[in-house]
């Protein structure tokens, strides 16, 4: 499966060491460049194999996006389209965006929720991981939580 992130999930991933989450679901992810940018601006961030940074080419559509979200988050929802795959993203107004123009999309809780379902990690490796996210200052639905675990 290929996918498209937004920063968000792969901040917080690459802050936790957790990044073979993606990994273990998708032999592929695609990361606009301005996405790149805001996950590196801070400290180099060295990217495994799987991730592909994707020049996004200006069109009308991601103008559009621009006017409504940030470079990133627009980029992203203009990849995703393009490449006709899933969305990794976790901002409620850009979640809401890609919706509304028919793109499939994946959270966080998403990610962890797949590699739960195929086994990949257990209940308790998530909720440690979900703890430890919190304590670095990440911001989780805890009723997103719930109905997350109620699903496996």
């Amino acid at each position: 499966m290929v996918v498209v992130s937004d920063s968000t999930t792969l901040i917080i991933l690459s802050d936790l060491q957790k990044l073979h989450y993606l990994k273990n679901i998708f032999e592929k992810v695609y990361i606009p460049q301005a996405v790149y940018e805001e996950i590196s601006h801070k400290k180099e961030f060295v990217l495994p194999a799987f991730i592909e940074v994707v020049k996004v080419e200006q069109n009308e559509q991601l103008s559009e996006l621009m006017m409504l979200l940030d470079d990133g988050e627009s980029q992203a929802i203009s990849l995703a389209i393009k490449k006709s795959v899933p969305l990794i993203i976790d901002e409620k107004k850009g979640r809401k965006i890609a919706l509304n123009l028919d793109v499939e999309i994946l959270g966080l809780l998403g990610v962890l929720y797949l590699n739960m379902k195929k086994k990949h990690i257990t209940k308790d490796e998530v909720e440690l991981f979900l703890t430890q996210a919190k304590k670095h200052g990440y911001r989780i639905c805890e009723k997103l939580i719930a109905q997350m675990f109620q699903k496996v």
